[in-house]
């Protein structure tokens, strides 16, 4: 019983953390806050594909 218990946080937490991190990426805005290289996006570049 209670392994399950400790099962299910762990995925609910996980879960929300998930979400909790795609939220604050979206909330950036532009191109390069979703794309998978945006340590090396150009601003410029991303300027462009918005």
């Amino acid at each position: 019983m209670i392994a399950n218990i400790v099962i299910g946080s762990a995925i609910f937490g996980y879960a929300g953390y998930t979400l909790y991190k795609f939220a604050k990426k979206s909330k950036k805005g532009g191109a390069c806050a979703h794309c998978s290289m945006k340590d090396q996006c150009e601003t410029s570049r991303c300027d462009s594909m918005k």
